[in-house]
């Protein structure tokens, strides 16, 4: 009896299911063993009772794929050579197995994509050819688009489309629309990642604790949206100069007859000429002005605002910016248009304008530091100018080391680059020697000009 009240709470422990027939007490043991040996991940142990588990009853618990993984991963990382042949074949097998008996708990793009990843790990070994696992990869991604989420994977995916474009396996058009694709795919993943840490991040910023949990989810929310800025940086990085304007102008010229009713075609075109800096070419023009006409968006009043600055009409450039924001209904995209029309204005040196414009950017979407880098940076600039004597011109460099912090609390991307802002902006501070000899120590200074705001001297 007391045997098979241990076995009771241990199945009810693992969350097993009763519906199979498989489900012997042999399988119901051996699963409690390897379980309690992969917790403790001494994996040597667990291999064999697994692997009776898995050959017997494979339908038992979706513990023999999630531990199995594990097993398998270590033995692979322990193996050499050619020794780990066996062990990459039965993982890539073992995650097909997952996919027949635990299909509702297996989604295809995530496990088609790390299949794909694990042979291009061990290209050499499975003798692999780039087109091979390009195709590995594609296959994955249409497959299941919305899963197909690991940044590492993403960025295997375009480097290997880039690596095909060099070796002329791939023509220009390709490249560029997987650029996009992959681009697109990885802003979908902020975007959804982003949201789910502002919540936290405003809960935090209203001085409400974060629980034990939600702790938890936000470091998981910043390992993610670290990860994605990362392979952000390195996707432009493979592109590279196979993107200029010298390539892209005439491939747009070549194909803007079959697509100027494209209205997806055109946007990608007239956007990636505007990221390119080839917006003085009649092209972009032509392109804008199709697109906007055929699907009157944020994206195409953006564009036009982009047309007029280039006009010096920066009044009729407001206007279509101001469009643009009007016809976004999308916060995060409409944050990243209040973003770059500030980055526009402080081009500009229109400091109070773009301060507002940031701060529109930062409420609707409060984990992007860069507003408050910039905001920063505008502070430190306006040092000399907003200041009536030396001291209160430097006191400016505390606001500026204020806002540079924040970046650095909210945005888990910054955190490196707002200390090294905070560090500088602090040294141009006055020192306490200085404050000592000022006597102002634990008083509040009023910055004037467009910057409008107080600051209070540390106290020494």
């Amino acid at each position: 009896m007391k045997k098979r009240i241990t076995l009771l709470f241990t199945l009810l422990f693992l969350g097993l299911n009763f519906g199979f027939a498989q489900q012997d007490e042999e399988c119901i043991t051996k699963l409690s063993i390897f379980h309690e040996y992969a917790r403790a991940k001494n994996y040597d142990a667990a291999y064999e009772p697994w692997m009776v588990v898995r050959n017997k009853c494979p339908k038992f618990n979706i513990a023999i794929y999630a531990d199995g993984e594990k097993i398998l991963k270590d033995k692979i990382k322990k193996a050499t050579g050619a020794a780990k042949l066996p062990f990459i074949n039965d993982l890539l097998k073992l995650w097909e197995e997952r996919a027949v008996n635990f299909a509702s708990k297996t989604s295809k793009g995530e496990y088609a994509a790390q299949s794909c990843q694990l042979m291009y790990d061990n290209r050499k070994l499975l003798n692999k050819s780039k087109e091979e696992l390009y195709e590995c990869f594609d296959a994955a991604y249409k497959l299941d688009k919305d899963s197909f989420t690991n940044p590492k994977s993403l960025y295997t995916y375009f480097s290997l489309m880039v690596d095909l474009y060099d070796a002329g396996k791939k023509p220009a058009t390709d490249l560029f629309n997987k650029y996009d694709d992959i681009v697109e795919k990885v802003e979908d993943e902020v975007k959804s990642f982003s949201e789910k840490l502002n919540k936290l991040i405003t809960k935090e910023e209203a001085g409400t604790a974060l629980t034990s949990k939600e702790g938890k989810y936000k470091k998981y929310y910043e390992s993610y949206l670290k990860a994605y800025d990362q392979i952000s940086g390195s996707i432009d990085q493979k592109l590279g100069d196979r993107a200029n304007c010298e390539n892209l102008i005439p491939l747009y010229q070549k194909d803007f007859e079959a697509n100027k009713t494209n209205a997806l075609w055109l946007q990608r075109a007239a956007g990636k000429m505007s990221q390119k800096e080839c917006t003085d070419d009649p092209l972009f023009f032509k392109l804008v002005n199709a697109y906007h006409k055929l699907s009157p968006s944020a994206n195409s009043a953006y564009y036009l605002g982009i047309l007029k600055d280039k006009e010096h009409k920066t009044s009729e450039a407001i206007k279509f910016y101001e469009q643009a924001i009007g016809l976004e209904t999308d916060n995060f995209k409409k944050s990243k248009l209040y973003y770059r029309i500030a980055s526009k204005l402080k081009a500009r040196k229109s400091y109070g304008k773009a301060r507002s414009y940031y701060r529109k950017a930062l409420k609707l979407n409060p984990s992007n530091g860069r507003p408050h880098i910039a905001i920063a940076a505008m502070y430190a600039a306006s040092a000399n100018s907003c200041g009536d004597s030396n001291f209160n011109k430097r006191a400016v460099y505390w606001l500026a080391a204020d806002e540079a912090r924040k970046a650095s609390r909210v945005d888990p991307t910054l955190k490196k680059a707002a200390s090294q802002s905070v560090a500088n902006y602090s040294a141009k501070a006055p020192q306490k020697s200085e404050i000592f000899s000022s006597g102002k120590s634990g008083q509040t200074i009023k910055i004037g000009c467009w910057i409008g705001a107080s600051v209070t001297v540390p106290s020494i």
